[in-house]
């Protein structure tokens, strides 16, 4: 009797949601219920696409946390927590941007000929360390 009246609630609980809600409803137990079948026995062995298919699903869907049944709600949000550091750490890596190093001889290239033309500017001496083929930015001289 009490699975009959849950059954029933459900049903009228169904009519009263959006179209919308009731298809992430469905594509979430459905993904569930292929996530079951593909093990034949013992506990469930996520894979990372489905993982990330439950990560996008609380994104998107509010009642997301009722249809779930094989992991927990705060697994999923543990899920897209980590997913969400995963990106900003790779957002952020170092990319090897920024001035290059210039080698020492040139340093002291530019070192001497500052000392022996004090009255040359950073665009002079640009422009001779170019005729001498050295391909630097002005505003490194």
């Amino acid at each position: 009797m009490r699975t009959v009246c849950l059954v029933l609630l459900t049903a009228l609980g169904s009519c009263l949601r959006s179209h919308a809600a009731l298809q992430a409803e469905n594509a979430a137990l459905r993904h569930q219920l292929a996530v079951l079948q593909r093990q034949a026995r013992g506990r469930p062995r996520l894979r990372p696409g489905d993982r990330l298919f439950l990560a996008w699903l609380c994104r998107l869907w509010p009642g997301w946390r009722h249809a779930l049944v094989i992991v927990k709600p705060a697994t999923v949000l543990r899920w897209h927590r980590y997913s969400f550091r995963l990106y900003w750490r790779w957002k952020s890596r170092p990319r090897g941007h920024g001035r290059p190093r210039i080698p020492r001889a040139v340093q002291a290239l530019i070192r001497q000929m500052c000392g022996v033309n004090p009255t040359w500017g950073a665009p002079r001496i640009h422009g001779e360390l170019l005729k001498l083929g050295i391909q630097i930015a002005e505003a490194t001289v």
